[in-house]
C-alpha cells in the first residue's frame, strides 16, 4: 500500500536528540519545510527505551534544543550529586521532547511528523502500524540523525551466550524484581554499568552481594568541574586551564594522563590500574567513593558465555551460580563509525562537532546549513570529532574540538549565535565575565596562556599515537 508522495525541503530521519536539535534551529533560522520520520511512538529517540532510573550525566540546562530550556539551573540539595546542577531524569527528557514536537514544531505548519515508521532509504518510509509507504521528495537534503547508532540495554542483544535456566536481564528490568537473587553480577563497565551499581547500592543492596565484571577500566570526567555557570566559575574555568596546561606540558601520552589526573580533570576507580577506555562518562566524587565499596571486581576481559557453573571470559573463568542474577550493561552507547563529511550533495549526516555535546553539534549544524552557502565552507566549519573508545582517544577528540572552536570564534555571526546558546555555556561564561573582577580576569588569562601552549604541543603528542 502506497500513500501519496510528500514534497518537502528536508527529510529528517530520526527524532532523537540530534534530529530534534537540528529541526528546532532550521525552523527558527530558515523558512524550510521538514518531514520527520522515527520508529518510536514519541520523539526523543533512545530516551523512549531508557531504564527507569536513568539521568543525564551532566546538567540539564546544557542539553536539548536551542530554543527551549530543559529544566533550570537549580542545585541539588541531597544525594551523591549534592551541590551540583540539576540532571534531568529520563522521563523528564522524554516529556521535554514531546512538548517541543507538539508545542513548537508542529504548530508552525512547516513540520510533518511520522512516528512508528521505518525508514527504508532513498526517501521512502513505511508505517509500522498500517504498512502504508510514502515516498518523500526532499528538495534540499535528507538528514541522517541516526548515524551515531545510540544503543541502550533494552534494545541491545548481548554478544555473549547464556545457558538455559540462567537469568540475565537488561538494566531496565531491575525495577521489576519481586524477589532478591543470591548475588547481582553487573556485566559492563560503561555508563550503564556505573548506573546499575550506583542504583543497587542506593537501594540498600550490600556491596558483598554484588559482583562487577569490568572488561576495561575507564577514565571518568569529574562532574563537579563541568558546571558552567557563574556560581561555579572558579572550578569550571580552572578545570579548562588545568587540562590545557597538562596538554601543553606533557612530553608523552603517559605524562598527559598523569597531568590530567593530577589536576582532577580525570578520575579512575582504582589508582593502581591504568585505564584503557575513555567514553566521556562523568561522575561525582561521592559516586566514585560509593563504587569503591564494591570489592568483587572481575578484570578478565569481555564475557564470552555464561554457563551453569562458570562465566567464561576472554582471559579466564569465574564461578557461576543459577541463583545469581546477571544484569547486562554491555550496550555500547555511541557506535564507533567512520567519520564522513557532514554536508554532501543532497545529504547531511549529523555527527559530533564538540566533544560529548550532541545537542550543540546538531543545532550548530542546522545553523550552518541555514546561514552558509556552499558545502566546502560548511564542512570547514563542521569537522567531525572522533568518537572515543580507547583512553588515548581523548587526545584527537580534544584536538578536533579545539580546532572547531577556533574556527567558530573567528566568525562573528556564528559566535554571536553561540553566545546566545545555553547548549555551549563555556564561551558565554568566559566572555561575560566582568572586566572589573581581577580574580576572574586572571583565571581567563591563565586559560588563554594555556591554550597557546596546548596548541603548540598537540601535534607532537598526536605523532605518538598508533595509526
Amino acid at each position: 500500500m502506497t500513500g501519496a508522495p510528500i514534497d518537502t525541503d528536508y527529510l529528517i530521519v530520526g527524532c532523537g536528540a540530534a534530529g530534534m536539535a537540528f529541526a528546532d534551529v532550521m525552523i527558527k533560522e530558515s523558512n524550510a519545510r521538514l518531514v520527520m520520520v522515527d520508529r518510536h511512538q514519541s520523539p526523543g529517540g533512545h530516551w523512549n527505551d531508557a531504564y527507569p532510573f536513568v539521568r543525564l550525566h551532566h546538567p540539564s540546562h546544557y542539553y536539548g534544543v536551542h530554543s527551549r530550556p530543559l529544566g533550570d539551573l537549580s542545585v541539588q540539595h541531597a544525594g551523591l550529586n549534592k551541590g551540583l546542577l540539576h540532571m534531568a531524569s529520563g522521563a523528564e527528557v522524554a516529556s521535554y521532547y514531546d512538548k517541543i514536537m507538539q508545542q513548537d514544531l508542529l504548530p508552525t505548519g512547516r513540520v510533518q511528523y511520522f512516528p512508528m515508521s521505518n525508514y527504508e532509504g532513498d526517501g521512502r518510509f513505511t508505517s509500522q502500524l498500517t504498512g502504508k509507504s510514502h515516498q518523500v521528495k526532499a528538495g534540499k537534503r535528507i538528514v541522517d540523525a541516526t548515524y551515531s547508532g545510540t544503543t541502550v540495554p533494552s534494545t541491545h542483544k548481548p554478544a555473549y551466550t547464556i545457558a538455559p535456566g540462567l537469568k540475565c536481564i537488561p538494566l531496565n528490568d531491575l525495577t521489576r524484581l519481586s524477589t532478591p537473587p543470591a548475588k547481582y553480577t553487573v556485566v559492563g563497565s560503561g555508563k550503564t554499568g556505573m548506573d546499575a551499581c550506583l542504583w543497587l547500592l542506593d537501594q540498600g543492596v550490600a556491596p558483598d552481594s554484588m559482583r562487577w565484571i569490568m572488561p576495561r577500566d575507564a577514565w571518568w570526567m569529574d562532574r563537579g568541574r563541568v558546571q558552567f555557570t557563574d556560581a561555579y566559575f572558579e572550578a569550571s574555568i580552572a578545570n579548562v586551564a588545568s587540562q590545557m596546561e597538562a596538554l601543553g606540558q606533557a612530553a608523552t601520552i603517559d605524562e598527559l594522563f598523569v597531568g590530567l589526573e593530577a589536576c582532577g580533570a580525570l578520575l579512575r576507580l582504582d589508582k593502581s590500574i591504568k585505564p584503557s577506555m575513555f567514553h566521556g562518562a562523568t561522575i561525582s566524587v561521592p559516586e566514585i567513593e560509593q563504587l569503591r565499596r564494591i570489592k568483587d571486581i572481575v578484570r578478565l576481559g569481555r564475557v564470552e558465555r555464561i554457563e551453569p557453573t562458570q562465566v567464561v571470559l576472554q582471559h579466564g573463568t569465574i564461578p557461576a551460580d543459577p541463583a545469581h542474577l546477571y544484569v547486562d550493561c554491555t550496550a555500547s552507547g555511541f557506535a564507533i563509525r567512520p567519520r564522513k563529511p557532514v554536508f554532501e550533495a543532497g545529504a547531511i549526516t549529523l555527527q559530533m562537532l564538540k566533544s560529548f555535546q550532541p545537542s550543540l553539534s546538531a543545532a550548530l549544524t542546522g545553523y550552518v546549513e541555514a546561514k552558509y552557502a556552499d558545502d566546502k565552507t560548511k564542512n570547514d566549519m563542521c569537522k567531525v570529532v572522533p568518537t572515543p573508545k580507547h583512553a588515548t582517544d581523548w587526545l584527537p577528540m580534544m584536538a578536533v574540538s579545539m580546532a572547531n572552536q577556533q574556527r567558530w570564534s573567528a566568525d562573528p555571526a556564528l559566535m554571536g549565535w553561540l553566545m546566545k546558546s545555553r547548549l555551549d555555556p563555556l564561551p558565554a561564561l568566559m566572555r561575560n565575565a566582568p572586566a572589573d573582577d581581577p580574580a576572574k580576569m586572571a583565571a581567563l588569562q591563565r586559560v588563554r596562556n594555556a591554550v597557546r601552549g596546548a596548541g603548540g604541543n598537540i601535534p607532537k603528542l598526536m605523532a605518538q599515537l598508533p595509526r
